[in-house]
């Protein structure tokens, strides 16, 4: 058997590092699901809330304990009570769409039951955030692709060579959009269920 030249090796560290890209850009997709709202109460709604806090930006769930309750409340207790108020107000700001109920020692979020058209903008977000993954996957797809068209240019592959690994390029991509779109179908379903 043929050791594989040099430059063939390197196409293969390539591949491997487009694939790692593809499975964050599916990880990123789950991620983004979780901060959509089903109707029921689950803390990875606050996951992208960031509070001033001490003059600097800080993840909510580094300022405060996050638990549900009970199916439709979300309960925040700061770890330092003088970060209550901040906590309500980048809530207020943020783009959940909950109002924050402080009573002075704890914040609830109470969440409502999502109507038919509320359900509809959530999935249409849904698809936009698998969108957004299913390009970054498309694009690591031409650049693995672009870089193997120019080691077969230089002569440093084959035609046969530069041919396979494109098909395994293909192959990758088709793996990845698939997952983000079974990622996708499952949010879907689980938005529209009453």
């Amino acid at each position: 058997m043929e050791k594989k030249s040099e430059p063939l090796w390197e196409v293969y560290v390539k591949l491997d590092d487009a694939e790692g890209h593809m499975q964050k850009a599916v990880e990123a997709a789950q991620r983004s699901f979780n901060t959509i709202r089903t109707g029921r109460a689950s803390t990875s709604l606050l996951d992208r809330i960031m509070v001033d806090c001490y003059g600097a930006q800080t993840p909510l769930k580094s300022v405060a304990s996050i638990n549900t309750p009970d199916a439709s409340t979300i309960a925040i207790q700061p770890y330092d009570s003088k970060n209550l108020n901040a906590i309500e107000k980048a809530i207020s700001t943020s783009d959940v769409g909950l109002t924050p109920n402080n009573d002075g020692s704890v914040i609830r979020l109470n969440i409502p039951p999502l109507t038919s058209e509320r359900r509809q903008e959530f999935v249409k977000m849904a698809a936009k955030f698998a969108e957004e993954q299913r390009v970054s996957v498309r694009n690591m797809r031409r650049d693995a692709i672009d870089s193997t068209r120019k080691q077969e240019k230089k002569g440093e592959i084959s035609k046969d060579e530069s041919r396979d690994i494109q098909d395994k390029v293909q192959k990758l991509t088709d793996k990845y959009i698939g997952k983000i779109d079974k990622l996708l179908a499952e949010k879907e379903k689980d938005i529209n269920t009453i």
